[in-house]
């Protein structure tokens, strides 16, 4: 897909309300992880964000250098409706992988396993992700933990903590890539809590 019907797609599933992802809080492990950080300036970017619930509770507790990245502007103005004194310079309607920045942190939640699972693709994934980090940044997150069944339209896309460490260790230190163990109980088994440290 190209930017604009990548908009369009994302665009057309939130007007249907067909946002099986969204689980209406942030998930448990980034919740926990979150919990453990004490620098609240950390600049952070969370890509593909939807309703950007992990952004909700990083602003509860404190941190004020976030950003949410959707390419679909929808959820974007839905979070500022909830949020509205959120700023809105630090609301990116950008495709990620050509967006530009650097960050501390970024928090991939659901974001890695919706597009389609090309290798060229998880290649640039992890690529762009290394170049928008700051020296020794952070990628942390949630990745599924699930066989991919050649299907190119069917969502979410998983793998293996074999393939995505292929795909990250040319561009990371891997510090944990390991089964969550606090995952929501819909999720649970099924997915991997990884932190990468950019080398």
């Amino acid at each position: 897909m190209n930017s604009n019907t990548t908009k369009e797609y994302w665009s057309q599933r939130y007007k249907d309300e067909r946002t099986g992802w969204d689980i209406g809080s942030p998930s448990t492990p980034l919740k926990e992880y979150i919990d453990q950080l004490t620098d609240t300036t950390l600049k952070i970017l969370i890509p593909g964000a939807g309703n950007a619930y992990e952004a909700e509770y990083l602003i509860a507790q404190g941190f004020t250098n976030v950003f949410i990245l959707d390419i679909s502007e929808i959820p974007l103005q839905e979070f500022q409706e909830r949020n509205p004194k959120f700023p809105s310079e630090q609301l990116l309607c950008d495709d990620f992988f050509t967006h530009e920045g650097t960050y501390d942190l970024i928090i991939e939640q659901t974001f890695f396993c919706s597009f389609p699972p090309l290798s060229e693709t998880r290649t640039q994934y992890a690529q762009h992700m290394a170049t928008l980090l700051k020296p020794t940044g952070k990628l942390v997150g949630l990745w599924f933990d699930i066989p991919l069944t050649g299907d190119l339209e069917k969502r979410p896309f998983g793998g293996s903590k074999e393939e995505y460490l292929l795909y990250f260790k040319p561009y990371f230190k891997v510090k944990i890539l390991e089964k969550a163990y606090n995952s929501i109980p819909p999720r649970a088994g099924n997915e991997l809590f990884g932190i990468f440290v950019k080398s």
